[in-house]
């Protein structure tokens, strides 16, 4: 009996607090960016109900980056520059020569239905074809005439040509991730085999071609859009100075300047980013692209207790389970709060504009399972979007140790915080308030391994000073917001 007692008493006792933070809304740092509130997905062509697209539409994402959509839309030829173009040996300058009708719904959809913007990636979708042997993911033959139907594909959409549009898409991206030598920008008879010195010079000849590929479209592309467009890439896999700076170089050394750069991250830190941002502008600066935009176009939680090869590859259940199910799993409240607080992160930071991989509906990468159950990811970017929605401007607001805070008002006065305890020990968090006026009401949301943004109350408000606690020693997620 003592020891149930004693049970009880720890579960219902909270942990000291570990971080006293402050959120002041007497002083505005900067101005919300939508744009940085983003996704790697859409709308799909098959399949898609209402609810679906309300889904879509509920996460409140400002544009789409169209990578991948061809793996995501069953037997539909989208996107992909062979899709668009599939005969190369024929006149790329002759509209009968283009199928553009699929991706002309699917992007119809994606503006008119979801209400996003259009990030467009030229080039293709990733091919998991392995190392031996590669078919769509290849390294073009004739640059110059890719390089023209990547021309073509922006005239049909930004100037009517081949019965088009005039939707005046802005960004335009050169591939993606070419040093995934294996599965973006390879030769058809793989790597396979190859010892390390002959990887290593075989990696570095597929570099080379890519900086001269990446040079020849941005200057065609430039030559006939100049600034009604912005260009750039490559989506690399992730922030490499030794892809980069060749990159840069070779568009110094041919005088034009790339709009924007852009790269990849899968990670567990919420502040990598922020530090990233701080090299690439550095770099991009000692170039003197000044200019050059700075932009993640896909990141995602990856936890520290799985591999890539343990997701694509490993059948053991005891594995299997490890990423899929429980709070720290990929898509869970780790993965959420995750979520959450790098997207405040992001609002701080030099990039841009970032996209959230997935949205894809279904899998591994959407925001459902099979059993059409949302994860917990689902209900952070929901939660996100509404801030990007209903607030105009960021306030001072300090972050410690496991705690990333992100505190917002508006023009008429509203006020609101959120507060992501990434993996943090305490189940408590306290905060000191400024600005908030004396009688106001706290309304609170929370997301928890058990809740989805659900209403609870404070521990503790007084006006300048907020205490939350957990209703568990996992990852959590507040929205308080003062009225």
């Amino acid at each position: 009996m003592k020891m149930k007692m004693l049970s009880a008493l720890l579960v219902l006792a909270p942990a000291v607090s570990a971080f006293a933070l402050t959120a002041d809304f007497t002083t505005v740092t900067g101005k919300v960016r939508p744009e940085l509130h983003s996704s790697g997905f859409g709308p799909t062509i098959c399949s898609l109900t209402e609810q679906a697209l309300n889904d879509v539409k509920s996460m409140g994402f400002a544009a789409a980056r169209t990578h991948d959509w061809a793996l995501v839309n069953a037997n539909e030829r989208v996107c992909d520059y062979f899709h668009i173009f599939p005969l190369m040996h024929l006149d790329a300058t002759k509209p009968e020569n283009y199928v553009f009708g699929p991706t002309d719904y699917l992007l119809k959809r994606t503006r008119e239905e979801a209400g996003l913007k259009v990030f467009f990636r030229l080039g293709t979708s990733i091919e998991h074809s392995g190392s031996r042997i590669h078919f769509n993911a290849l390294v073009p033959d004739d640059f110059e005439k890719v390089a023209e139907t990547f021309a073509a594909t922006v005239r049909h959409y930004n100037r009517g040509w081949a019965n088009g549009f005039n939707w005046g898409i802005r960004y335009w991206e050169i591939w993606n991730e070419p040093d995934g030598y294996s599965n973006m920008w390879a030769r058809p008879e793989g790597c396979a085999g190859l010892s390390k010195p002959e990887l290593e010079e075989h990696c570095a000849r597929l570099r080379d071609d890519f900086v001269r590929f990446y040079v020849m479209v941005l200057k065609r592309l430039k030559s006939e859009f100049g600034d009604e467009i912005k260009v750039g890439g490559p989506a690399l896999c992730s922030y490499r100075p030794d892809w980069f700076k060749p990159i840069l170089e070779a568009c110094k050394a041919a005088g034009v300047a790339p709009d924007f750069i852009s790269w990849h991250g899968y990670c567990n830190d919420p502040t990598r980013f922020n530090r990233e941002a701080e090299r690439a502008r550095s770099l991009c600066d000692g170039y003197g692209f000044t200019k050059c935009e700075l932009i993640v176009n896909e990141w995602h939680y990856f936890g520290e207790n799985y591999s890539w090869t343990d997701m694509q590859r490993c059948s053991d259940p005891l594995v299997k389970a490890r990423i899929w199910d429980g709070p720290d799993s990929h898509n869970g409240i780790r993965s959420a709060c995750f979520t959450l607080a790098t997207l405040a992160n992001l609002q701080r930071s030099r990039i841009d504009q970032a996209y959230y991989y997935g949205c894809r509906h279904v899998g591994a990468w959407g925001f459902k399972d099979e059993l059409q159950r949302k994860y917990k990811v689902f209900y952070a970017l929901q939660l996100f979007g509404r801030l990007m929605k209903d607030y105009a401007e960021i306030c001072a607001s300090d972050s410690a140790g496991s705690i990333t805070t992100l505190a917002l008002r508006d023009p008429a006065g509203r006020k609101a915080l959120l507060v992501a305890d990434y993996g943090g020990a305490s189940r408590t968090i306290d905060l000191d308030l400024k600005g908030v006026a004396k009688g106001a009401k706290a309304s609170c949301t929370l997301l928890s391994h058990t809740q989805d943004l659900v209403p609870v109350q404070p521990n503790l408000f007084t006006g300048d000073r907020l205490r939350l606690v957990k209703p568990d020693f996992f990852s959590a997620a507040f929205l308080v917001t003062f009225d």
